[in-house]
């Protein structure tokens, strides 16, 4: 299961942003290409793991949208994308987000109290962007149902279960060993 999400995490080129091995990925930067299949069996994986249960998918802009708009496609469930720009509607919700690479403002909008949601995004690294979300989304009174990350690097899962009480489910687990990616688990092996 998830074979060509594996094969195409292990062909990704790796960069470094200063201590940060970052590797380059379709799923999660959008280059060099997305292959349709990997994207569905990434939105199928969520489908078939992931508590939909759900009013609404939320996204975080930019990566998390591809997989918002598949998972959606796929469900029938609306989704709501939390971005890095202000458009300054009634409700909207200022969140502060740290990452292993940048910082900067997220905005909330289209979520109020009371609606149940599946938050969706394509890796978990660091968990900044994942705990600023949820901790915001949290004190607006939302329920959040499930959280996913279709990959899942380095300690983030344990950092962001550890900061807002919330199971962080993926379904491809890495590391970056010597400047390569190597597959150290799968949803479909658990």
């Amino acid at each position: 299961m998830f074979e060509k999400l594996k094969i195409s995490l292990i062909e990704a080129p790796i960069i470094k942003k200063g201590d940060y091995n970052y590797f380059v990925h379709p799923i999660t930067d959008g280059v060099p290409l997305v292959d349709p299949d990997v994207l569905k069996e990434a939105a199928e994986g969520i489908k078939k793991f992931g508590n939909l249960n759900v009013d609404k998918i939320v996204c975080v802009e930019a990566m998390g949208i591809h997989i918002a708009t598949a998972l959606s496609i796929i469900t029938g469930i609306p989704f709501v994308v939390i971005r890095k720009r202000q458009y300054g509607l009634e409700g909207e919700v200022a969140v502060h987000q740290i990452t292993g690479y940048s910082h900067g403002e997220l905005y909330i909008n289209g979520l109020k109290k009371g609606d149940k949601i599946i938050l969706v995004d394509d890796v978990v690294s660091t968990g900044g962007t994942m705990i600023a979300v949820l901790k915001a989304m949290e004190k607006m009174g939302i329920e959040i149902v499930d959280v996913f990350a279709i990959v899942e690097k380095g300690e983030g899962k344990y950092i962001v279960e550890g900061e807002t009480g919330f199971e962080v489910k993926s379904l491809v687990k890495v590391n970056v060993v010597d400047g390569k990616v190597q597959i150290e688990g799968s949803r479909d092996e658990n």
